[in-house]
């Protein structure tokens, strides 16, 4: 009974090193997994400071460079008020971000569903590929800013122009990253589970898939930052609601402020879901070491 009670004790003793690494709780490792949330917090800190100094003493017309203050003035204002119902244009920049975000999750969507597969299949077939490349190189090096007029006058100043615009930004980055992913698969792998039996769709399934992943996730990334460009493009030429549209309605009121306020809000979304997206081929592909870059 004095040797149970003791071996008990014993596991909750933490005097002994190795029970608080296990644990986590050393501060080696406490600093290694928030050094880099810490460092990034402190630069920011330092940044806006220097830039609120700098627009005080450095006689800066606020026309041009606003201070950081005010921009974080407009930026809490327009997230804490929404517009009453039934108005005609809002400025809140919340209702505007959330028109926006929504826009831009969907023609995500549609962008993976159709680039994901298409990239698959330019990858394993060799007769789709030659029939799709041309078109595929052709639409992703077009200026996405050029097509805005042709959607506008087919679909209209309304919400499908604007998904749309996304969707032809962030498909491509998607596909092509899918078709370069299965076509630098390791020849080796594929051997190897051939003499181990496996079929064309086990192939797929087991060795290609995989060694696939991180470069769909890879091709994601890359279609967030076109898709947030496509967002901007579509709501500053073609929509009266979303951040674009607002960037566009503060500079004609000469509202330098709330254009920062808005820049600031685009990059910390595209951030957001870029940190996202590591997280999750963390997830899903965890014999990549994602944690350095």
């Amino acid at each position: 009974m004095v040797a149970t009670k003791n071996k008990s004790l014993q596991q909750f003793d933490t005097d002994d090193p190795d029970r608080i690494q296990d644990l986590g709780w050393t501060f080696k490792e406490v600093w290694r997994r928030i050094r880099g949330l810490v460092v990034t917090t402190l630069n920011l800190i330092t940044f806006f400071i220097l830039w609120e100094v700098f627009t005080i003493y450095g006689d800066i017309n606020p026309l041009f460079l606003p201070k950081a203050s005010d921009m974080f003035a407009e930026l809490w204002v327009g997230l804490t008020t929404r517009a009453p119902e039934g108005a005609v244009f809002s400025g809140s920049i919340l209702d505007h971000f959330l028109h926006s975000f929504n826009n831009l999750m969907f023609g995500l969507a549609i962008a993976c569903l159709i680039g994901i597969p298409g990239g698959l299949l330019m990858g394993g077939n060799k007769y789709i590929e030659a029939i799709l490349s041309p078109y595929v190189w052709a639409l992703a090096s077009l200026p996405r800013i050029a097509l805005v007029p042709l959607f506008i006058l087919f679909l209209g100043f309304t919400t499908t122009m604007q998904v749309t615009i996304i969707v032809i930004s962030a498909v491509f980055p998607i596909m092509i990253n899918a078709w370069a992913g299965v076509k630098t698969t390791e020849k080796s792998l594929l051997a190897a589970a051939r003499v181990f039996g496996a079929n064309r769709r086990q192939l797929y399934v087991k060795v290609v898939l995989p060694y696939t992943l991180p470069f769909i996730i890879s091709g994601i990334q890359q279609g967030i930052g076109r898709g947030l460009i496509g967002v901007v493009i579509a709501e500053l030429f073609g929509g009266s609601n979303g951040l674009g549209f607002l960037i566009q309605r503060s500079a004609d009121t000469f509202n330098t402020a709330m254009t920062f306020a808005v820049l600031l809000l685009l990059i910390v979304m595209s951030l957001s879901l870029i940190n996202f997206t590591r997280w999750l081929e963390a997830y899903v592909a965890p014999w990549r070491n994602v944690n350095h870059l």
